[in-house]
């Protein structure tokens, strides 16, 4: 009889622990609806073998928080949902900040290069949209920019041309960094730069 108690206090804290376990997966799942993925491309790879071919995909996946994070990744598997889990995951791992003017657009013209892939970035007002194609375009829906002109202008291959743009957008600096690293006040970059884009306008 004295053991009762005992065993009701334990399915007690069981079913609490349970109970915060659940509040603690609804947490971790809310905090995944919050990403955005794109699937970008995906691949039938053979490989042959011994009877004949064994077939594997290989996906690449962009993932991002529409406020100015994404990150990239790829995966092969036997099957295809298998494939896109696996790039999501590391996409996940590998998210970079990349900071935005007024949450909407780059702060300045960026080029970048990763083998023969060459992509042009430049900053637009608002209103311009999206002016990207293919890969691009899905690396700033998910990043959060929703006013840009982009060009790629090397090779048309979907893993150069989203390595390039992580690269490009890596070398992005806002004036807040650029006048830390400097020793100067923000509205002193700030006025540098609209004086060099009136010089090029003239």
């Amino acid at each position: 009889m004295a053991q009762a108690p005992a065993r009701q206090g334990n399915r007690n804290a069981d079913n609490k622990g349970n109970k915060r376990g659940g509040r603690g997966r609804q947490q971790e799942e809310k905090r995944e609806d919050d990403l955005i993925d794109r699937l970008v491309h995906i691949n039938r790879v053979a490989k042959v073998i011994k009877g004949g071919r064994r077939f594997s995909f290989a996906a690449l996946v962009i993932v991002g928080d529409g406020k100015g994070r994404v990150g990239y990744g790829t995966g092969k598997a036997r099957e295809v949902p298998e494939a896109i889990r696996k790039a999501t995951d590391q996409a996940k791992r590998g998210m970079i900040r990349v900071p935005l003017r007024e949450g909407r657009t780059l702060h300045h013209d960026i080029t970048g290069r990763y083998g023969a892939g060459r992509v042009m970035m430049r900053s637009a007002p608002a209103g311009t949209g999206i002016i990207a194609g293919g890969p691009m375009r899905a690396v700033f829906e998910t990043l959060g920019v929703q006013d840009v002109v982009a060009k790629s202008i090397g090779s048309q291959n979907p893993h150069n041309m989203v390595k390039a743009t992580f690269v490009a957008l890596r070398n992005s600096q806002s004036p807040r960094s650029v006048a830390s690293r400097r020793s100067k006040k923000v509205s002193e970059i700030i006025s540098r730069r609209s004086e060099t884009v009136a010089e090029t306008q003239e």
